[in-house]
């Protein structure tokens, strides 16, 4: 792709997702590598600049005032072959030009800076937070460095991110700071801090740099030799200047550009979000007409990403509980009609035994109800149309090991309501007979609502499960029990109102007679069905647009990264689909050994306890919730008391997942 093509392409690749940045990796490569600039006959050449720099290192040797890595001097520089450098350019090290992980001398009562990681930027170089402390304390077990030193972060993720900064603005000049810090040290004014910082953020150091990390996932270092020996293009001093001067320029230009784009998408979503609530609230046919009109109009504008779709989704929601999604027959049943058999169902129950006598619930009042309902509509509240009540665990504490272990029963926990979206199919615990006994087993069917922590989300069980009071349960009437997914569908839209109701506490929570006083809109049991129909197909064509906004998506970043690897040289390593293979699944089992004391602090054995006595050693962990090298510690430590038994060798076994529902 020559300038002209570039310049043709020029919006798709920096309106495509990632494309700034490709833009600013493009002009750094473009940099480093003489195609930024011109040259000059009156800069002289590179490579007497690099002789001088020789000359003075020497002298430094000599002197004794240089720190050198002698392994790595005996290399030969490895120049790659793709990069045609310019006449006047030369190919050099960084560790020829400067010091690698230098050290200051300095008194110990000296002022000093400490910058720990956070206090690099991830973008621009020379933001930082320096902390002024006494050189004593800093500088042992710490990097140091000092005005006009370069680093680059070592570790992943800082590298991968760009995490680089040239030191400046240290008041007392010298500092220290994290270890996973590279930092390079010019040793000759000839060498711009500048330059070399982008050097570092090239993606001719930063590919090769991920290829050459050792350690394991996670935790992957970039190696001392990569950094001190990758072959650096090396221009005149003169030219050093006007290429940082040109980086700055087009630097500011895509900070503009990103700024203005950001302005672009806040519109586009207040005119996304004001165009939709103009639909919502419609009074009358004719004025949603008029805005579904408008909305269909700037159809393409409004939704432009895969997130956008979302607004839809909720958009056919609230039309639903309206009554505006579908049309009203007149042939349909009026709904008040099923509540009265509803009525008459919860009388026998209680004659029968089978359920507690409800407390009376006030008449309601029409001024609260929040939109006028259609014709054949009627307002009810939760215990007017099925059974409704809080889950049960009574026994403390909750995390006594009895009662789980034999697990039989699934628990199912706040956590898990708010992840399901509509069908609860996961649970991480298990009641034993005696954790059955002071809960309450809920039927697969039953709609769950949270009411602390995660406050008014809402799942419906996918199978028989406990649940705590911090869950509040409800079961249609028989007539409704098929229709659940409507009252799903209705807490779906009315999750915003019903936190509004909740106290601003540390922990946010609901109680059970604001919840049950919630006005519930009931059509009709036949448009129950029509809107239940309707939904599903809005949703189907919603997943058809997003997996379109998404082609479009990867397409327009493919296109981006190929013009811009046509253009530098070196194409950016993307994420590939992943194969389709069998899932398989790290084991490393965890088990119970003797059962420690109440009082004893075993949080490991704790949570095996709750769950047979058992697990793999990665769910372990994530239930902990703690650093790893908490964890591991924290597992030594309970190992040594025989509180868990000694850890198995991991094995590999394939990872059978099932169905939805099943």
């Amino acid at each position: 792709m020559d300038a002209q093509q570039f310049l043709a392409e020029f919006g798709h690749i920096a309106n495509a997702k990632g494309g700034i940045q490709l833009l600013r990796e493009m002009i750094y490569q473009l940099a480093i590598t003489g195609a930024l600039t011109s040259q000059l006959d009156t800069d002289g050449d590179a490579r007497q600049l690099l002789a001088n720099i020789t000359s003075l290192r020497d002298r430094l040797i000599r002197e004794k005032a240089y720190k050198r890595l002698p392994k790595l001097e005996s290399e030969a520089i490895d120049i790659p072959l793709f990069i045609e450098l310019p006449a006047s350019w030369c190919w050099t090290r960084l560790l020829d030009i400067g010091e690698i992980s230098p050290k200051n001398d300095a008194p110990d009562e000296a002022s000093a800076s400490f910058i720990p990681m956070s206090g690099f930027s991830e973008i621009h170089m020379g933001q930082l937070a320096p902390e002024a402390t006494k050189w004593g304390k800093i500088k042992k077990g710490f990097t140091h460095f000092r005005n006009g030193d370069v680093v680059v972060a070592k570790i992943t993720p800082c590298f991968e991110n760009g995490k680089a900064a040239v030191i400046g603005g240290l008041e007392h000049s010298i500092g220290a700071g994290t270890t996973e810090l590279h930092v390079f040290r010019p040793i000759h004014t000839g060498i711009l801090p500048e330059y070399i910082y982008l050097f570092l953020r090239s993606p001719y150091f930063a590919s090769e740099g991920e290829k050459n990390m050792t350690g394991t996932a996670g935790q992957k270092r970039l190696p001392t030799e990569y950094f001190a020996t990758r072959a650096l293009p090396l221009p005149t001093s003169a030219e050093q200047s006007r290429i940082v001067a040109k980086v700055d320029e087009l630097m500011a230009l895509c900070d503009k550009l990103e700024t203005q784009q950001k302005d672009r998408r806040k519109l586009q979503n207040n005119l996304r979000q004001s165009t939709l609530q103009a639909v919502a609230t419609a009074s009358s046919p004719h004025e949603l007409q008029i805005s579904w009109a408008r909305l269909a109009d700037n159809f393409g504008r409004l939704f432009h990403t895969p997130e956008d779709v979302a607004d839809i989704r909720q958009l056919a929601m609230d039309l639903a509980v309206r009554g505006l999604l579908t049309e009203q027959c007149d042939e349909d049943e009026a709904a008040f009609h099923l509540l009265a058999r509803i009525a008459l169902e919860h009388k026998e129950m209680v004659l029968n035994g089978e359920m507690k006598r409800p407390k009376p619930l006030s008449e309601i009042d029409l001024t609260d109800a929040p939109f006028e309902l259609p014709r054949g509509w009627a307002w009810a509240r939760f215990p007017e149309v099925g059974l409704f009540g809080r889950g049960k665990s009574k026994h403390r504490p909750r995390n006594d090991p009895k009662l789980f272990s034999p697990g039989i029963y699934p628990l199912v926990q706040t956590g898990e309501v708010a992840r399901a979206n509509t069908v609860i199919n996961e649970y991480h615990s298990k009641y034993s007979e005696i954790g059955l006994a002071q809960s309450k087993l809920w039927p697969k069917g039953t709609l769950c609502i949270t009411i602390a922590a995660n406050i008014a989300d809402a799942a419906i069980l996918g199978f028989d499960a406990c649940f705590p009071d911090s869950v509040v349960g409800f079961i249609p009437a028989s007539e409704l029990r098929e229709e659940v997914e409507y009252f799903l569908l209705f807490m779906k839209t009315a999750r915003e109102r019903l936190l509004a109701f909740a106290p601003s506490t540390a922990q946010k929570n609901i109680n059970l007679e604001i919840l049950q006083s919630v006005l519930i809109p009931v059509p009709p049991k036949c448009e129950i069905k029509r809107i239940l129909s309707r939904i599903n197909e809005i949703n189907a064509l919603c997943d058809r647009l997003v997996d379109i906004r998404a082609k479009a998506q990867d397409t327009g970043k493919l296109l981006a990264v190929a013009s811009v690897a046509s253009i530098t040289g070196i194409a950016t390593e993307q994420n590939e689909e992943p194969m389709k293979v069998p899932q398989t699944e790290l084991i490393a089992p965890l088990r119970l050994g003797k059962v420690p004391d109440i009082k004893a602090q075993s949080p490991l054995a704790t949570i095996l306890a709750r769950h047979n006595g058992e697990m793999p050693a990665k769910d372990l962990w994530q239930r902990f919730g703690g650093d790893i090298d908490a964890f591991y510690a924290q597992l030594k430590t309970e190992v040594a008391h025989g509180w868990i038994l000694e850890p198995a060798v991991a094995e590999m076994r394939e990872k059978h997942v099932e169905s939805v529902g099943a």
